[in-house]
């Protein structure tokens, strides 16, 4: 596809003027030519065509062709400004032979100058970042590697969860007490044994068991037949009160 032609900027009334060779490294001044008498007046059309930008001085009535200024870049010695005016420039004029001259371009305005400015730098701008894409695109990509180098690990954290929503990683201790709040024995404690009934009691009397808090176990004696009560030392199950 042939590149297409686009106009950048139209500026309906700018002047030319011949300008005294450069005798030194100094910038230009617009104070030495003689702006009261201009060597031409017309049109600028600033026009780009692929990578090229082109300043074309026509006649703005019949756009006949005065100048051309091929610009390869900006700033750049085809386009460079004077160091005592804002409306003001040196431009580098050529022919279809090659043959190049310097001239000097102003504007009416400070507006007009400004946007001339513009306009050259964004075209550049957008030019370089067209190249940028370009060779982006035709670099070769380079493959991810993913893999690992020699004697180099990972290390993964994992954590399982159980069904019924506990950690496997966690240990279940005991717990102390239960819910109804009853504490359990102390290590160690002692527990008190009733002692057995005598075998030498009848049946109809059985010793019975008071159980006094803080005294231990104690059995009453049985009741002889007479009125007599009689201590049994040899039993130490009996108490005598």
């Amino acid at each position: 596809m042939e590149d297409y032609e686009r106009v950048l900027l139209v500026k309906n009334e700018v002047f030319v003027f011949k300008i005294p060779s450069r005798t030194s490294i100094k910038n230009y001044r617009a104070a030495d030519w003689n702006l009261n008498e201009p060597q031409w007046s017309g049109r600028l059309r600033m026009v780009a065509k692929g990578s090229q930008c082109i300043l074309f001085l026509e006649d703005k009535i019949n756009g006949e062709l005065f100048a051309k200024c091929p610009v390869e870049s900006y700033p750049s010695v085809a386009i460079e400004a004077v160091s005592d005016s804002s409306r003001y420039f040196v431009i580098r004029i050529q022919d279809d032979n090659g043959r190049t001259a310097y001239v000097g371009l102003g504007f009416i305005d400070r507006s007009d100058s400004f946007d001339f400015n513009v306009a050259l730098q964004d075209h550049f701008k957008w030019l370089k970042k067209t190249e940028e894409i370009v060779r982006e695109e035709q670099e070769p990509k380079k493959d991810l590697d993913l893999r690992f180098k020699e004697g180099e690990t990972i290390k993964i954290n994992m954590k399982i969860t159980k069904k019924d929503g506990t950690d496997s990683t966690l240990k279940s201790k005991p717990k102390i007490g239960t819910s109804s709040g009853i504490l359990p024995p102390p290590p160690g404690s002692l527990k008190i044994v009733p002692p057995a009934p005598s075998q030498n009691s009848s049946p109809m009397h059985q010793p019975s068991s008071n159980k006094i808090p803080g005294w231990g176990d104690f059995t009453s004696a049985p009741v002889a037949s007479n009125t007599s009560t009689t201590t049994n030392t040899s039993n130490p199950n009996w108490v005598q009160f």
